[in-house]
């Protein structure tokens, strides 16, 4: 099968050798030829290899992008969300948060007093649980997302299916208070693990999908992923310092 892909970052007849080299690497693709004067690529393979393993090829040299042909349309699905505002961007996400700190906070209607610890472990549990699910709609299509930005997954790649069963997981330990101490300490580690990359991407001005809701919403990877790890790791790491007073 054949398929054409747009690239970027050629300057010169030495870039047009280095990105056919390196694509040319990946097993399973046959031939590569590119197109200098249109910033083309035609990519021959025996099967289908995603545009995510592409870029993988290409991560160590930013400069290259490569992004796979969309037939022309009267409204393109790129023009569509260069229209989009910030808002209209991350509405899913604001939403899913909206949701989970209400339901969070009307169980403490039930307390003489507000609970804070409490409080944590039910958003906690919220937030886990709805984006594990998001991720396990579509697990291959997450790993696929994730393993773009991923420090682990990017060498690892059962490292992204693992990764949205232990969110699961997470989710469910703070629901039902199993092991609070445990249950934190892994929270800490995993999405400070997580979070490594995702500074990267975003300092390095990377236009990739955030994986946060898997593959059901194409999300630009920006600051919003960067609050959202770093919440994660603030209400576990404060929770184990509560535990100790």
């Amino acid at each position: 099968m054949t398929h054409q892909y747009q690239l970027s970052g050629l300057t010169c007849d030495g870039c047009v050798a280095k990105v056919k080299k390196l694509l040319s690497s990946i097993e399973g693709i046959q031939s590569v030829d590119i197109n200098p004067t249109r910033d083309e690529a035609t990519i021959k393979m025996e099967n289908h290899i995603s545009t995510v393993k592409l870029k993988l090829a290409l991560e160590d040299y930013p400069k290259y992008q490569i992004e796979e042909k969309q037939r022309a349309t009267p409204l393109t699905k790129s023009f569509e969300e260069s229209e989009k505002t910030w808002f209209e961007t991350y509405k899913p996400i604001l939403l899913i948060f909206g949701y989970i700190t209400s339901i969070s906070l009307l169980v403490q209607f039930n307390n003489s007093s507000f609970n804070l610890m409490q409080w944590m472990n039910h958003f906690m549990a919220g937030f886990f649980l709805v984006f594990s699910f998001f991720k396990l709609l579509n697990l291959n299509g997450f790993v696929e997302s994730y393993q773009m930005y991923d420090v682990i997954a990017r060498k690892l790649h059962v490292w992204g299916y693992l990764y949205a069963f232990i969110e699961l997981g997470l989710g469910l330990a703070f629901l039902s208070n199993f092991q609070p101490y445990i249950t934190n300490l892994v929270t800490l580690i995993v999405m400070s693990i997580s979070i490594i990359g995702v500074l990267q991407s975003v300092l390095n001005k990377k236009k990739i999908q955030c994986a946060c809701l898997g593959a059901v919403f194409n999300l630009p990877m920006s600051t919003v992923t960067i609050i959202e790890d770093a919440l994660m790791i603030t209400m576990s790491g404060a929770m184990l310092l509560m535990m100790h007073y």
